[in-house]
């Protein structure tokens, strides 16, 4: 969240009691949680202190504007901290800048200072000002409405804003609050109605810009490039001020967005309560799963449960989720607690927070949660960046959020001054989330992620390029901008084609109307829900996730209300519901067939290849499954009569020939188990080193593959042309199979269960698994590869010296043992990680 920060005295003023009634500081507020818990059962599985940090604050620039060093004055903000500075003077220089601290750090002031004075000195100047949420964009309209003189007349421009009104904020308005999105449909292809704007804009504010990942992430990068193009048409040359969360490289990763060099502010001067940080861990209880695995308590429970403990002690709490179904969810099982404890008091100050809700619907949560009427909120990162909230007691994170940059975005959420606050991490029955609960150092020792975008995608620069040439015709200088050669290339398929028409003066866009680009999907529409008995609009689903959320007989949950899909009508893009309160919900399976394209880079390591490159997927969602709430057992399942979707894409496989699963101990019945589980770990484990989901992952493994010869495992991006996560696996392969590795081994079940190698949307059932031949598969991989770093390590140490000298009876040290046993135990392998 990037809002303004109350000067120290302003903030040693709030004391303990206020924004609400007063809580107990964190580590009482966790003890106050765990009383009366079984020693034996005790979900904590570790607890982290975070210390306090003093701010570093320093004098006002002269070139400050003083109205608005007297409207900071008034809101208690008596001096800049460091970094505000710092960023503020870069780019009151010029220069394009991102400041990257973190959370409530006052990250909005570094670009406040600069565009308000640049407004107050130049009347005709402007600024556009992008947020990826509509939450934060609101609060930060508001938050420069009450900085701005009268003459910068701040408004949106979003979905939300009334036709009547985007001409009066295109001819009036100074400061446009707008998104990606309004400027990718509503901006740029007007560009003509919008030149007056065009013309004077001085900066370009991107909030949360690590938010901008992946495919959406690249398209945005796009976009970016496309304003810069027609501004500079249009004489101007906007300085870009860019807020970020902590990430790895964020110059980099703030340049490849904007497409131009970009400097970085990281040092933090803000002031930090102290916090206490669990990791928390549900215990296996008797229920099992498919093929009777063993079953923990759900996330989502523990989760609603610490929401209605934290409200009954006065917390003001924010409860994250992984979906728009848990956050109803949630929020109606805290709620459901309270009244069965004689609560009913708090009943109401208890709600959800998702995207999907109708805007006056996000409008009326929005002013509860600020005016703190709410104290408990169950949300979606719909949160994560949003609303400015102050004086919250604690953040519960009911499983990883998909990415570190997003877990600390969502912890830094608690904290109010002068008080140590309670964050919680609830791990799910999931690989990545049952590591992370028992390998700390994994989340407080280990260097945020870098966000990961590949504009060279074609699936992603060809349609923006076709975007560009509908804009303003393109020209051979400016393809550097889009990409140098692979825009050069793709400017040849588009004219072959015949999207594009070539002229001396450039490249034309040889369409009908404007190009129709989704940039934050796969181009599906959105699919409407309808109540079947009224007409009624409920909400809207991603097209994409259409087939696993809305099928037919799919549960779905608006506002605490739960309806049954009766229908989803493929064509109409519409899915006709009616209410019910089932004892159950659902899970769609699906199954993927793989073939592989072309092959980008390998390396051998001896047995095993290790392979990046292009494939076709086809997959089908096929059944879904009724499983019980609360505890997931599955009750029945149901076929689904769904069309195939075919998706190009990038990925990275291994493959094992006859010498590696003769190693592995593996006969012919155990390789499709033993390949198939470490393929499901794998998928779950990679977003601890890549910027992304594991449903934004795929996979396939088989005995042996038409198109490799051999066993081959494969995990793929699920997204068109790829989205950089397969390549990052490539690259930090031996990272990730020791996390895999070790996530296997130490999970306390005995054949497998959802905490290591079952995947919750296997096409065929989780069947067959083996999770002691995954093991073996890994230790034969992770072999390999120890043997060829320690080669590289010899080959830089003495010139290659003879690595025969090192080997004995024909084994590296590394090897395993005879029999196929490990050379170190399970547990031993986690200590040796290298994020």
């Amino acid at each position: 969240m990037t809002s303004l920060h109350p000067s120290p005295v302003a903030a040693d003023r709030q004391g303990p009691g206020a924004a609400g009634a007063a809580a107990l500081p964190g580590p009482e507020l966790l003890e106050a949680l765990l009383t009366g818990t079984d020693p034996d059962s005790d979900p904590v599985t570790h607890v982290h202190r975070l210390p306090a940090r003093d701010s570093r604050c320093t004098g006002w620039p002269d070139w400050v504007d003083g109205g608005l060093r007297a409207r900071l004055a008034e809101r208690g903000v008596l001096a800049p901290f460091s970094h505000q500075l710092a960023a503020a003077e870069l780019a009151r220089a010029g220069r394009h800048v991102v400041v990257a601290t973190g959370t409530a750090s006052g990250k909005s002031l570094a670009y406040q200072l600069p565009a308000l004075t640049a407004l107050a000195e130049d009347p005709r100047a402007c600024v556009l000002y992008l947020a990826p949420t509509k939450a934060l964009a609101r609060d930060q309209l508001a938050a420069v409405t009450a900085l701005a003189d009268d003459s910068v007349r701040p408004a949106a421009y979003d979905g939300d804003t009334p036709l009547a009104e985007r001409d009066w904020v295109r001819r009036h308005s100074r400061w446009i609050v707008t998104n990606p999105d309004m400027l990718h449909r509503g901006v740029l292809p007007a560009h003509a109605k919008w030149s007056s704007t065009l013309r004077r804009v001085a900066y370009v504010v991107v909030d949360e810009c690590h938010a901008y990942r992946g495919v959406f992430g690249s398209h945005v990068g796009h976009v970016l490039r496309r304003l810069r193009r027609i501004c500079r048409r249009y004489g101007a040359d906007p300085v870009f001020v860019l807020a970020s969360a902590t990430v790895a490289d964020p110059a980099a990763a703030a340049g490849r967005l904007v497409g131009a060099p970009v400097t970085a502010v990281t040092e933090d001067g803000s002031p930090r309560p102290g916090a206490t940080f669990a990791l928390w861990e549900p215990p296996l209880t008797e229920r099992t799963g498919e093929h009777g695995a063993p079953l923990r308590r759900s996330a989502a429970a523990d989760a609603a449960g610490l929401l209605a403990d934290l409200v009954e002690q006065g917390a003001r709490t924010l409860a994250f989720v992984r979906s728009r179904r848990s956050a109803e969810s949630v929020a109606d099982q805290a709620r459901r607690l309270l009244a069965e404890r004689g609560r009913a008091d708090l009943v109401p100050r208890v709600d959800s927070y998702r995207g999907g809700y109708l805007p006056e619907e996000r409008r009326e949560l929005e002013r509860a949660l600020s005016a703190g009427n709410l104290l408990g909120v169950a949300t979606t990162n719909a949160l994560e960046l949003g609303i400015d909230i102050a004086g919250l007691d604690a953040v519960v994170l009911a499983g990883y959020p998909g990415t570190l940059a997003s877990l600390w975005q969502q912890a830094g959420r608690a904290g109010r001054a002068q008080r140590e606050s309670l964050v919680v991490f609830i791990a799910r029955d999931d690989p990545l989330d049952h590591y992370l609960a028992h390998h700390p150092r994994a989340v407080f020792g280990r260097p945020v992620e870098a966000t990961v975008t590949d504009p060279t995608n074609p699936y992603v620069l060809g349609p923006q390029l076709c975007c560009a040439a509908a804009e303003l015709p393109l020209l051979p200088e400016e393809l550097a901008d889009f990409g140098g050669a692979a825009a050069e290339a793709q400017i040849g398929e588009l004219v072959a084609a015949g999207q594009l028409r070539a002229r001396p003066t450039g490249w034309y866009w040889a369409g009908r109307g404007r190009p129709d680009v989704d940039i934050r999907g796969d181009g599906a529409p959105p699919v409407s829900i309808i109540e079947g008995a009224t007409g009624r609009l409920l909400g809207t689903v991603d097209g994409g996730a259409a087939h696993s959320t809305v099928h037919t007989g799919a549960l779905y949950v608006h506002r605490g209300e739960t309806y049954v899909v009766d229908e989803l009508d493929v064509d109409d893009a519409c899915a006709v519901v009616h209410p019910e309160s089932p004892e159950w919900t659902t899970v769609a399976r699906d199954v993927t067939d793989l073939s592989v394209v072309s092959t980008d880079r390998t390396r051998l390591l001896g047995p095993v290849t290790a392979h990046t490159g292009v494939v076709d997927v086809t997959n089908q969602v096929v059944a879904y499954q009724r499983r019980r709430l609360g505890t997931g057992e599955v009750l029945a399942e149901f076929p689904l009569d769904l069309p195939a979707r075919q998706l190009r894409t990038r990925a990275v496989w291994l493959t094992l020939d006859d010498r590696a699963i003769a190693r592995a101990d593996l006969d012919d019945l155990s390789v499709p188990g033993s390949l198939h589980a470490a393929e499901h770990a794998a998928i779950g484990i990679l977003p601890l080193l890549a910027t992304c989901d594991r449903w934004d992952l795929g996979g396939v493994s088989t005995a042996r593959h038409p198109d490799t010869g051999a066993a081959t495992v494969v995990v793929y991006d699920g997204h068109p042309g790829g989205a950089g996560f397969a390549e990052r696996g490539y690259a930090v392969l031996r990272e990730w199979l020791q996390a895999t590795r070790a996530t296997v081994a130490t999970c306390e079940c005995e054949a497998g269960c959802p905490s290591c190698v079952q995947s919750p949307k296997c096409g065929n059932g989780n069947d067959p698994l083996d999770k002691a031949g995954a093991v073996r598969v890994l230790d034969v991989v992770l072999d390999e590869l120890a043997r060829a770093a320690e080669q590289q390590r010899d080959e830089l140490t003495d010139g290659g010296r003879d690595l025969a000298a090192d080997v004995t009876d024909g084994r590296a040290a590394s090897d395993p043992a005879p029999g196929g046993e490990p050379a170190r135990p399970a547990e031993d392998l986690s200590d040796d990680l290298v994020f």
